[in-house]
C-alpha cells in the first residue's frame, strides 16, 4: 500500500496487524484466516477522527520462509483495507518487512534495519510523512513491538490480544524497560494514546 501524500498532521499511531489488528493465527497463508477484531475499525476510526496517521508496521517472515508470496501479501492488506473502509475507517499506509535473519532466498535472508525490534519501518514512514518519531505511539501485542518505539524515542503500547498476555504474565519481569501503558485491546490503546496525548502540533 502506497502513503497518501503528507499532510499537516505530524503524528501518527503505528499499529501492529497480527494479534493487535487482526487475530492471531499464526501466518496467514489464506484469505480465510484473516480475520479483524471486531473492534478493530471503530480503532482506526477514532484515530483518523483525532487527525492522527493510522499506519500499520508488521513483520512478514512468512515470504522469506516461502510460505506466501509479497503478491499474496498484498492481496491480505487490499482485504484488510477495504474491509476496513466499509466501516469508515482508513489506513493511511502499510510497512512491513519481509526478511529472516536465517532461512529464505538471497534476497529475503538478511539482517535487515526494518524487522523488528529495529525501527527501519518507523524511520521509512518518518520520512515519508515528515513524522517526529518521538511524538508518536506504536501499539502491539510483542516485546519486540513496543521496543521499536523505545529505540526512536517513542511511545507505546502493549495489547493484551494476540501474544500480548503471554508474553507480559510471563516475560515482564525480565523486560529492561516498560511499555506506558498496557490496554486489553487495541480499542482500548487508541483511547489512551488520545485521551494522554497533548494537543497536537499545528
Amino acid at each position: 500500500m502506497k502513503p497518501t501524500q503528507p499532510t499537516s498532521t505530524r503524528r501518527a499511531i503505528f499499529i501492529d496487524r497480527d494479534g493487535t489488528l487482526n487475530e492471531e493465527v499464526g501466518y496467514v497463508c489464506s484469505l480465510d484466516e484473516f480475520r479483524l477484531y471486531d473492534f478493530a475499525a471503530e480503532s482506526v476510526r477514532l484515530i483518523n477522527e483525532a487527525g492522527w496517521l493510522a499506519i500499520v508496521v508488521t513483520s512478514q517472515a512468512g515470504v522469506a520462509r516461502g510460505m506466501f508470496s509479497e503478491d499474496f501479501l498484498a492481496e491480505v492488506h487490499n482485504t484488510m483495507t477495504a474491509q476496513l473502509a466499509l466501516e469508515g475507517a482508513r489506513l493511511d499506509a502499510i510497512y512491513y518487512c519481509p526478511h529472516h535473519p536465517e532461512v529464505g532466498s538471497e534476497i529475503y535472508r538478511q539482517v535487515c534495519d526494518c524487522r523488528k525490534p529495529k525501527p527501519g519501518m518507523l524511520h521509512r514512514a518518518a520520512a515519508d510523512f515528515n513524522l517526529d518519531l518521538t511524538e508518536c505511539v506504536v501499539i502491539g501485542d510483542r516485546f519486540r513491538d513496543f521496543a521499536m518505539a523505545q529505540a526512536v524515542g517513542g511511545s507505546s503500547v502493549l495489547v493484551l490480544t494476540g501474544y500480548g498476555k503471554d508474553e507480559f504474565e510471563q516475560d515482564r519481569n525480565s523486560w529492561p524497560r516498560q511499555p506506558d501503558c498496557v490496554a486489553e485491546n487495541l480499542l482500548e490503546a487508541v483511547r489512551w494514546v488520545l485521551n494522554n496525548a497533548p494537543n497536537q502540533k499545528s
